[in-house]
């Protein structure tokens, strides 16, 4: 695997950690923060543990605190991909 698309993020969002019923994910979330999103730092740490896991990469913690939208979270796990590959 060599990038992590948006799609994908929303589908390992919604199995970590759920989906609030008053946000649409199918929406251009992109810049959305992840807080306004409904998802606190310990969801996306399962976000991060569940990426880490399946794409054999691994995210330190300040890459994760940077990471305030999917927008920029694809953006760290697609270097780290692109380093790896």
């Amino acid at each position: 695997m060599t990038e992590l698309t948006i799609d994908e993020l929303v589908e390992i969002l919604r199995a970590s950690a759920g989906e609030d019923e008053g946000v649409d994910l199918g929406a251009d979330i992109g810049d959305t923060p992840f807080t306004d999103l409904g998802y606190d730092s310990l969801a996306l740490l399962e976000t991060a543990g569940k990426v880490q896991r399946d794409y054999g990469i691994t995210l330190d913690d300040e890459v994760l605190a940077e990471a305030e939208t999917p927008r920029r979270f694809l953006e760290a796990v697609n270097s780290r991909l692109a380093e790896h590959a």
